[in-house]
């Protein structure tokens, strides 16, 4: 495959203001999609722009619009609306083209461009790579005549059609009356949505992370800082707490005693729950090579598979659309129901959690262990530009190393970073001390070589 010049593993994504995420680059992002998402010149093209609470969205967005339109290309604002809403109003709009602004779970000096076909889904490597090639040529070629530029138009109720389609993921018979539920917005994309939908199933909510103001999400809360979340779980003593990354596709969640819930257990929570209502399809689920050994031995235990893929929802996507599998994710909360959404939901996955804690009349600290993790260690290595360390003989002798000593009793799992010039060592296995050995010896060699 070709080498990237713009795009990483999850679209366009950088530092605010410096190359790639500026907004020449937006703009060109816009007329180079532009021209390859106009399949029929006989109608009017569309696509529609989300973001979140970035103080750098009001530079991406009028950029990408002026590169729209100036194609000739109609466009539709949403505002502030989570990234699987984006995915969603694609597909039910019948728009040609989406695009999330969103850096996800960074911090707020990043931002970045996430772009969805009119099927709702993330676009394939090759359409990226088709784009990359667009954004490089001289762009005044297949401008639109001055009769026909393209229109903006803001949507005033996109936020209540997403409340809508995320309530009727809930199972109708039930409701979440009389339960406590903490909700962590990360001052992001779902700051009004996500409190919305919890409300009004029936849930007396508590708000953390709905304040935005540009330079606030993602600060100290949020799923990358659950302990915003536990505390408030702990001091309004709530039956669980739930936590949404900047664009809400990921999720973590925590029971009524603070402990926290990683990707790994609501899979299995929800895995555990459809397949004994027949709801689960594919015969198993679909998760990355960094999901925990104790995952995979909880579906082995239920005589259902677990397939893995590289890092990455949009590889976890591709492997269930192909396998006809309904559940996938990652272990950082990246939760894929493709029953009701067509990338990670965080919010959606949560209400399956809740529906599973209703019906189960337990307490959520029940529910929260579905499996014992093996333990798993993980090291990050820098290295420098250019280099190749893992094609050093020594790096590739301590892995084959640690995978003979392990013995079948575990995984060893060492690549690259997608995004940054880091080798990330990882071990897991029943035994801590000689994880811990492993991924020390091995992350030692890759030191030397790098």
């Amino acid at each position: 495959m070709s080498k990237r010049k713009y795009f990483g593993t999850d679209g366009i994504r950088g530092l605010a203001n410096s190359h790639p995420m500026t907004a020449e680059v937006a703009l060109r992002v816009g007329l180079a999609a532009g021209k390859l998402f106009r399949r029929d010149h006989g109608r009017r093209h569309l696509v529609v722009i989300g973001k979140d609470t970035r103080l750098s969205g009001y530079m991406i967005e009028p950029a990408l619009v002026a590169g729209f339109t100036s194609m000739g290309m109609d466009v539709r604002l949403f505002g502030p609306l989570p990234t699987p809403a984006v995915a969603m109003m694609t597909r039910s709009m019948r728009a040609d083209l989406g695009v999330m602004i969103s850096a996800s779970h960074n911090a707020y000096t990043d931002n970045g461009i996430k772009l969805f076909g009119p099927d709702g889904y993330k676009l394939s490597d090759e359409r990226e790579l088709e784009i990359e090639a667009h954004m490089d040529e001289g762009l005044q070629e297949g401008l639109a005549a001055a009769d026909g530029l393209g229109r903006v138009q803001r949507v005033d109720d996109a936020q209540a059609r997403y409340v809508e389609i995320a309530k009727a993921s809930f199972p109708r018979h039930l409701n979440l009356n009389g339960l406590r539920v903490v909700i962590d917005c990360a001052n992001g994309a779902a700051y009004k949505v996500a409190p919305a939908v919890l409300y009004e199933l029936g849930a007396e909510v508590l708000k953390v992370g709905v304040d935005p103001n540009g330079f606030n999400i993602n600060g100290d809360c949020g799923s990358t800082h659950p302990e915003s979340m536990v505390a408030a779980v702990r001091e309004y003593r709530a039956d669980i707490g739930i936590a949404l990354d900047g664009d809400a596709d990921r999720v973590a969640i925590c029971d009524e005693k603070g402990q926290v819930v990683d990707g790994d257990q609501i899979m299995a929570i929800i895995a555990g729950a459809w397949a004994a209502e027949d709801r689960l399809s594919g015969g198993g689920i679909v998760a990355t090579v960094m999901s925990n050994l104790g995952l995979e031995r909880f579906m082995t235990d239920k005589g259902l598979k677990l397939e893995r893929t590289p890092v990455g929802d949009r590889a976890v996507m591709e492997r269930m659309r192909g396998g006809g599998f309904n559940l996938g994710g990652e272990q950082s909360g990246h939760v894929i129901l493709s029953d009701f959404s067509t990338t990670g939901d965080g919010l959606i996955a949560a209400l399956q959690v809740l529906a599973v804690l209703v019906q189960s009349g337990k307490p959520m600290s029940a529910l929260a262990r579905q499996f014992e993790p093996v333990p798993q260690t993980l090291e990050n290595v820098r290295f420098a530009k250019g280099g190749k360390p893992l094609e050093n003989e020594k790096v590739k002798a301590a892995i084959a190393e640690a995978e003979a000593r392990l013995n079948g009793s575990g995984r060893v799992l060492v690549r690259a970073s997608g995004t940054e010039p880091l080798i990330r060592v990882m071990a897991e296995g029943d035994d801590k001390a000689l994880v811990d050995q492993l991924v020390k010896d091995i992350a030692g060699a890759v030191k030397a070589a790098a």
